[in-house]
């Protein structure tokens, strides 16, 4: 799986550097990391302690604009919560329109900036965005 997604990753990033297959191993040997995954997509998230990540979200150039970035954050949502989680953030490059404009649709606000934070392949630094959202608490289980 982890050479899977660094050669997606691969396809969808310069900024931030994409990730090696053993980056990929390490994240996935943690126990707190989970792998959501579709067909020409995946997102990878932590939750502990509360709190849920999102760690990086991929979509094959030619599947995106066609929900599926969507669904994999609808299921990441979901997930964290059954994990515990009440608070989901996440880091965005500040130019990422198409992005901010997926998480912004499912509830995320600007929390903070980290100025300078990527670097794209050709020296230019650019700010992440770090955005959040409050999770709720998930509902009782009906009485029966």
């Amino acid at each position: 799986m982890a050479e899977e997604m660094a050669a997606l990753h691969a396809l969808c990033f310069t900024t931030p550097k994409p990730w090696s297959a053993a980056e990929f191993a390490s994240m996935l040997a943690d126990p707190f990391v989970f792998a959501l995954t579709e067909a020409e997509g995946f997102l990878l998230g932590r939750a502990a302690a509360g709190e849920a990540e999102v760690l990086t979200l991929a979509v094959a150039p030619q599947a995106r604009r066609r929900g599926m970035g969507a669904k994999l954050m609808a299921r990441f949502l979901y997930q964290a919560r059954l994990r515990g989680a009440d608070t989901a953030f996440l880091e965005v490059a500040a130019g990422n329109a198409a992005a901010l404009a997926l998480y912004r649709a499912h509830g995320f606000v600007d929390a903070g900036r980290r100025r300078g934070y990527y670097r794209h392949p050709d020296g230019r630094a650019e700010d992440a965005l770090v955005l959040s959202r409050s999770l709720g608490k998930p509902a009782p289980p009906a009485a029966t």
